[in-house]
């Protein structure tokens, strides 16, 4: 099962989708942004995350609340109509 969650990077925190048995800092198979959570910025390659949303992949909580903040899931109801 493919998970989108954060990764480590110094300060920024990567946001990556990686396989749920690889370790935090294992290798991902694909990076899809990265969060500052001190500058509260974020950027995001939205076609790859809505890529892998609709292989089934699953955002952890973090990654969630970030995308939900971004309102991709806004778009995402607002194509599949």
């Amino acid at each position: 099962m493919v998970k989108l969650r954060l990764k480590r990077c110094g300060r920024k925190q990567r946001i990556v989708a990686i396989d749920v048995r690889s370790r935090r800092e294992g290798r991902d198979l694909k990076r899809v942004g990265f969060y500052d959570p001190i500058k509260n910025q974020t950027h995001l390659n939205v076609p790859a995350i809505l890529y892998f949303l609709e292989k089934g992949a699953q955002p952890t909580g973090t990654v969630h609340a970030i995308l939900r903040k971004a309102e991709l899931f806004k778009e995402k109801s607002e194509s599949s109509d």
